[in-house]
């Protein structure tokens, strides 16, 4: 049957919307569609018609997001301990939240898109498909090539994240009450802050964020240990072996 352009054009709005939520980056997202599009026309003949194209697109930017995600972020246990701490708490029944408060912060834009960010990614591309995108659960389980009950079950918990995260705005928010830029926002400046590519107001903003936020400056001087640490890997005593040097020197005569 093969992928049609016209059926690629008619998806990239909901496509972009979908790479829009995971990243909550414009740039990323941007990049995101842009692979996934590519991806698509590679393998547009492999395209059955068995789901329709919006889920075919969609496991395609699925896989590609999560293997990025996995590739920078590779910490599957910090997830899963995430996701079992918010299960155990909704198993207790003590465990509440206020309404009030969770209704209020999901009707702030900004509120809603930090509390989704935070979600692990599975769970984050599975509700964004299925309460933001409209996809049935079936449909989200061929996205993320899954069983039916392991979809509904990431629905299912990432609903619940997503709700003791809202209910945990308010105090996140009276802890930085007065510092510029939300967490989300600085955390994405710092490998530019770090390469010296922000402007002195951005420096400034990401600083006095730093100096205000009670989780960020530990995030901040974990990158830059870990990019120390890297750095001394490299051995400027390293010796090219011959072997090496002889394959190289072939190549390039054979160029």
């Amino acid at each position: 049957m093969g992928l049609t352009g016209e059926q690629l054009v008619g998806e990239l709005p909901g496509l972009l919307r979908y790479a829009q939520l995971l990243t909550r980056d414009a740039v990323a997202a941007e990049d995101l569609v842009q692979d996934t599009v590519v991806r698509a026309l590679e393998r547009a003949g492999q395209f059955r018609g068995d789901a329709s194209a919006a889920t075919w697109l969609h496991r395609i930017m699925f896989t590609r997001f999560v293997d990025d995600t996995r590739r920078h972020a590779p910490d599957p246990v910090s997830e899963e301990a995430l996701v079992q701490a918010v299960e155990a708490d909704w198993r207790d029944d003590a465990y509440t939240v206020t309404a009030e408060v969770v209704l209020e912060r999901a009707e702030q834009r900004e509120d809603l898109l930090d509390a989704l960010v935070r979600l692990p990614v599975t769970h984050r591309a599975a509700v964004v498909l299925h309460d933001v995108e409209g996809l049935t659960a079936a449909a989200v389980a061929e996205v993320q090539g899954v069983s039916l009950p392991a979809a509904k079950q990431r629905i299912r918990r990432g609903r619940e994240m997503l709700v003791s995260a809202l209910a945990g705005t308010a105090a996140r928010k009276a802890a930085i009450s007065g510092v510029p830029l939300n967490c989300w926002d600085a955390r994405r400046r710092i490998d530019d802050y770090l390469s010296g590519e922000l402007g002195a107001p951005e420096r400034h903003r990401l600083e006095q964020h730093l100096a205000g936020c009670p989780t960020c400056p530990a995030l901040y001087a974990g990158i830059v240990g870990v990019t120390a640490a890297l750095g001394g890997l490299r051995d400027p005593d390293s010796v090219i072996p011959a072997r090496l040097a002889e394959r190289v020197r072939a190549a390039l005569a054979a160029s």
